[in-house]
């Protein structure tokens, strides 16, 4: 499974800006995550986190496997988000949307 990446960045880039962000964006995920190919996997577990325990699981509510997979998603993003957007960001600049491709 390989997953597709929309990243929405600040109105005025341009369409090579958007995807050198991305690009950078998609680097990033992948290599916090290990390898571009645990992406889709790791992503899905966490919706289903996500869908089982609401939008901010309690920590002490999961199990050590869903504990596992969410911090290591909310790492990964947080290290993506941060590549593209500087590690000071606030929440309204820009954010991103994975698809899961079969």
């Amino acid at each position: 499974m390989t997953y597709s990446l929309k990243l929405f960045v600040p109105d005025g880039s341009t369409p090579a800006q958007r995807e050198a962000a991305e690009s950078l964006f998609r680097q990033s995920l992948d290599a916090s995550l290990g390898d571009a190919a645990l992406v889709a996997p790791v992503y899905t577990a966490y919706l289903a986190i996500l869908g089982q325990h609401g939008e901010t699981p309690d920590p002490e509510a999961l199990t050590v496997e869903e504990r596992t997979v969410l911090e290591h998603w909310q790492q990964a993003e947080g290290a993506a988000m941060a590549a593209v957007f500087g590690p000071h960001r606030h929440l309204d600049e820009g954010g991103y949307e994975i698809r899961l491709d079969p």
